[in-house]
């Protein structure tokens, strides 16, 4: 029993731990890389880790990223929750979990993706788009000035 206990902490050592900054896990291993680019994390400059098709119970592959030295704002988070419904947040400090978020798609959604309907009034004007958020699973958007809606398959970052 104990030797496969030793080999369990031994395979979930496949990324190297941080002192201070944010784990983002349980993304989709096919949403990586939009998570990546939302957040504008491959321009930034901080020490960036992540793994992809990594075995999960609840998703099967699943994706993990670690970002050192920075905090996630709300919205950010909400951005998150677009693409990566089920992520998880760990704020890290000092190598140990000082906080646990659990990412929520909020009721509305402002100036973060883009309204699908092409003749929409916020594709022609500077005008912040707003949905309402009428579906979690599959996600979709309703927006508030040509009352489309967006499904989670349509929706592209601002």
């Amino acid at each position: 029993m104990e030797m496969k206990d030793n080999m369990k902490k031994k395979l979930k050592l496949k990324v190297s731990a941080i002192k201070d900054g944010t784990v983002i896990d349980h993304i989709p291993a096919k949403n990586l890389f939009k998570v990546i680019s939302i957040l504008g994390l491959d321009k930034i400059e901080n020490q960036i880790t992540f793994g992809t098709n990594l075995d999960s119970a609840k998703l099967g592959a699943k994706a993990i990223i670690k970002v050192s030295d920075k905090f996630f704002e709300d919205y950010e988070i909400n951005k998150i929750a677009l693409i990566a419904p089920h992520a998880k947040l760990n704020i890290i400090k000092d190598y140990e979990v000082a906080e646990k978020k659990i990412v929520e798609i909020p009721e509305r959604i402002k100036g973060i993706a883009k309204c699908f309907n092409p003749k929409c009034i916020t594709n022609h004007e500077v005008i912040t788009t707003c949905f309402k958020v009428i579906k979690t699973d599959p996600i979709a958007l309703k927006c508030r000035y040509c009352e489309k809606i967006t499904a989670e398959d349509q929706i592209k970052m601002l």
